[in-house]
Order: C-alpha cells, then structure tokens, then sequence
C-alpha cells in the first residue's frame, strides 16, 4: 500500500508540475537596459499613477500583428522607444505566435509591455502574426497555439481569471481592471476578430476563464 500511495504521489507531482514546466514557447528577447525600465517608469506613473516594471498577470489579451513577418514585427518591438516618436515607451508584447504555431517569447511573462490602453499594468500580451488589411486571416496553427500557450499561463499564473481580444477592450471593464488616467487616450481596435475569439472561448471557458460575448 505504501508503495502505491508513493507512486500515486509522484505521479501526481509530475502533473502539476509538467503542466507548466515545460514552456511551449522559445525565446527571443527584445532589448532590455536600464532605459527601458526608465521609460516604463515614466509611462506608468503617467498613465496608472504607479510604477509598474512587473505585472501580476490578470489578464491575457490577444492581437494581431496586422502587418508584416515574425522578423520584422519582432524587429520593431525591439527597440525600446517608439520608431517614430523619441522618448516614448516603444509598444511591444509578451509572445509573438507565428502563422505556423511557433510561439515566441519576447520578455518575461511578468514584465511590463505596453500593447493595450488601460491594461498593461495586469495583462500578459499575445501577438498573432497576419490580420493583413483588417482580415481575419488567423490560422489553425495559431489558434492551438493560443490555447496552449493560455492553458500554460493559467496553471503557472492562477491569477488570471479574463482571456479577451483588443477590440474587446470596452467589454472588458466589467472587470474593474481598467486604468486609463489620460483623458481621452484611446484607440479603436478590430483585431484579432470574432471568429478567433470564438475559438479560444470554445476551448478554453471550461477552464474556469471569463470570456465576453464575441
């Protein structure tokens, strides 16, 4: 019995730990020094009244990139100021998810990246590449991918309790997460589309997460 009871608590130790410590993703780190976390001080303190360099993750919000290839959107998140506006926090996101499923880390899971007005300082980023000219191109590939990714983040950050897309970001404040102490600092959003968040939602809401209606 005693033998049965020590395999049966192995096992389960290699579950709850093989559900998230085997990361589904590879990494390629976008730049980091100490002006980065200069610029995430100065955004914070702007727009959340806090310095925010981490994140407890509450939040899982997902893109697309709307142009470009995985290199070429992974080249303009490097750059820690914005290509076209000196000074200011360069956007950039936690994973990039190819159009084959590979998944890419660009940062810590819990560093600040700043990817949605009034939600940056509680939500991990999820960048899709394609949404070329506003069409909900996504691919099956990516749409695993997003699960996996999402079920890791879930059992390694119990904190998070939303899965929301950009465009969803008005529905969203019936979570009470929303910070924006900028007047009128918004921007429309469509990205990543109906059709993709119906498929997270179909796949993933069993899991306890809350989702808006598509």
């Amino acid at each position: 019995m005693k033998k049965i009871l020590l395999t049966i608590c192995a096992a389960m130790i290699l579950l709850s730990s093989t559900v998230y410590a085997e990361e589904p993703f590879i990494d390629k780190f976008i730049l980091w020094t100490a002006h980065r976390d200069e610029l995430i001080d100065e955004y914070t303190l702007k727009h959340y009244g806090m310095i925010c360099r981490e994140i407890t993750p509450q939040a899982v919000v997902v893109h697309w990139t709307a142009f470009g290839t995985l290199e070429s959107v992974w080249k303009y998140f490097y750059a820690e100021e914005m290509p076209d506006d000196e000074g200011r926090l360069n956007v950039a996101s936690q994973f990039i998810v190819d159009r084959d499923g590979t998944i890419w880390r660009l940062m810590p899971e819990t560093n600040f990246a700043r990817h949605i007005i009034g939600y940056n300082h509680c939500a991990i980023g999820i960048e899709n590449v394609g949404g070329y000219d506003g069409r909900e191109d996504l691919t099956e590939a990516q749409l695993a991918a997003n699960v996996l990714l999402i079920k890791y983040l879930h059992a390694k950050y119990p904190t998070i309790k939303y899965v929301f897309g950009h465009y969803q970001q008005d529905a969203a404040r019936a979570s009470g997460l929303y910070i924006e102490l900028v007047p009128d600092y918004y921007a429309i959003k469509i990205d990543p589309g109906p059709k993709f968040m119906r498929g997270l939602q179909s796949q993933l809401e069993k899991d306890g997460l809350i989702f808006y209606d598509p």
